[in-house]
């Protein structure tokens, strides 16, 4: 519990330096629509595949947060989250055009007025059940995994049940130049599951109602 503490009180006073910078920089949706050519190759083509560690669907990020968007964006960069080609697109975006993405992404598609309910209508079933209130993942990503406690956390409901599971995997990977994700906590939670189980949350979490979408955009324009 204390170890638990420790990393979860390290979180929020790293976000809160973050987050003290970021407001300094304010996203420009109608910007970020023109910085986005490295972008619509993967996240603009609705299926769109990377073969990076393995075959898996690219993320959705149209209609994700804001502030985790930049908070990805900054990871990759970082060297924090270990993927070639996004480190390699992410070191050669400034503060600024990162703030104009993740605005853009997090405006794209949105229609206004429609709201996910607070609760899913599908519930897991019992062992689902047991395995997210193992880590409290609701706690962090709410209850219907579209409503994180902090803006810097993803919207989780909806999003391609393969790259989820990349993605919770890649928390329990160690000392691997190429592949992983730096985060304490995170790592913590992930490391509790075989990748069986994992498989299990990312199904469950991928059928729910989502404002998560891909808004297919031309390579060409």
């Amino acid at each position: 519990m204390n170890k638990l503490f420790t990393l979860l009180f390290s979180a929020v006073v790293a976000f809160a330096a973050t987050s003290s910078h970021a407001q300094e920089i304010k996203g420009d949706a109608a910007a970020g629509g023109t910085k986005n050519a490295m972008c619509i190759g993967c996240h603009g083509i609705a299926g769109y595949q990377s073969t990076f560690p393995e075959v898996y669907k690219v993320p959705m990020i149209s209609g994700q947060g804001a502030a985790y968007i930049a908070s990805a964006l900054h990871s990759y960069k970082k060297g924090d989250r270990k993927h070639p080609t996004m480190r390699g697109v992410a070191t050669t975006l400034s503060e600024q055009d990162i703030a104009d993405l993740a605005a853009y992404y997090s405006a794209r598609g949105v229609v206004d007025g429609v709201e996910l309910p607070a609760m899913p209508a599908m519930q897991a079933n019992t062992q689902v059940q047991a395995l997210l209130a193992k880590a409290n993942c609701a706690s962090c990503h709410g209850a219907n995994f579209s409503k994180p406690i902090d803006p810097s956390y993803p919207k989780l409901a909806g999003q391609h049940s393969d790259y989820l599971l990349v993605a919770l995997k890649a928390y329990k990977v160690e000392n691997n130049p190429n592949v992983g994700r730096n985060n304490a906590i995170m790592a913590s939670m992930a490391k509790q599951y075989t990748n069986a189980e994992l498989k299990q949350i990312a199904g469950y979490i991928s059928s729910l109602p989502s404002d998560l979408k891909v808004v297919p955009q031309s390579r060409f324009r």
